[in-house]
């Protein structure tokens, strides 16, 4: 890796029941990813485990200890192809906690370093997880990172809490397939993220299963919000993008975004003292 760059590969599957099978899915997708020289390999929400209440109506019965054999392969393989992987997944359940909906962060060395538990779960989700409740940021090729899961993305407090903390790229995983056809997020995810990027001068790999129907694919988005690839819909496939810090991009709010972060919500006086600022019905 060169300092500032980042060669991301943003995979997607259609995730299953079968934990071994998505295992399967997951390690051909590491050595293809290892072939295109990528540094990092992004996986969808619940990859590896299969998402409860879809993939399988409940965690009654599931093989846990299936589940860590597959995480240790999978490990393992990262280790010797030196590829850092973000892993969708399930963490056991810890009592009094439910089991929680994660992204593993798996080093080259083969050791999982850190994990993100999804921090805004659906009420579909608080069925079967227990939310999380922290961030978790990590340095790559002197980029800082982040990880976010799906219905986080309706939060915009998140992202304005990761850009204070300096992020500059996040990695967030989705699980919306097995639809039975198009539905409104096909108009509203993949753009609320490109909003999100450019009001916080963001990277961005996003995720999705391919499960069918899936209602908008994988892709990459650029601090300015273009999305600078996409997978095909319905596919499994993987596509290599690269982070550059050297790279410029429009950015109309640089000079205000701290200002408002600050709380002047205007760059102008902002003072309802001010004489221009009264009587303010009158023509």
């Amino acid at each position: 890796m060169r300092e500032g760059t980042l060669r991301i590969a943003t995979c997607q599957f259609a995730v299953t029941e079968s934990v071994a099978q998505n295992a399967r899915a997951i390690r051909q997708l590491l050595r293809k990813t290892q072939k295109a020289l990528a540094d990092v390999v992004h996986f969808s929400e619940c990859a590896l485990s299969g998402y409860a209440g879809v993939d399988f109506p409940s965690f009654d019965g599931y093989d846990w200890a299936l589940l860590r054999e597959e995480t240790e392969k999978i490990m393992t393989l990262a280790g010797e192809l030196g590829l850092w992987v973000v892993l969708g997944s399930t963490h056991p359940l810890t009592p009094p906690n439910k089991p929680h909906n994660c992204l593993y962060l798996v080093s080259p060395e083969g050791k999982i370093v850190n994990r993100y538990d999804k921090r805004f779960c659906t009420s579909g989700d608080l069925e079967f997880y227990t939310p999380g409740n922290r961030f978790m940021t990590f340095d790559l090729s002197g980029i800082k990172c982040s990880l976010l899961i799906c219905f986080d993305l309706r939060f915009p407090e998140l992202y304005r809490e990761l850009y204070k903390l300096g992020v500059q790229c996040i990695f967030q995983s989705f699980y919306n397939a097995r639809q039975r056809g198009p539905s409104i997020h096909t108009q509203i995810m993949r753009q609320t993220m490109q909003c999100h990027t450019a009001t916080n001068h963001f990277w961005a790999s996003m995720t999705n299963s391919s499960g069918y129907y899936s209602p908008y694919p994988s892709c990459f988005i650029q601090p300015d919000g273009v999305i600078a690839g996409q997978l095909r819909p319905n596919r499994a496939g993987m596509m290599v993008n690269t982070v550059d810090l050297s790279r410029d991009f429009y950015d109309p709010m640089a000079g205000f975004r701290e200002m408002a972060l600050a709380g002047k919500l205007t760059n102008g006086p902002g003072d309802l003292d001010d004489p221009r600022s009264r009587n303010l019905t009158e023509l």
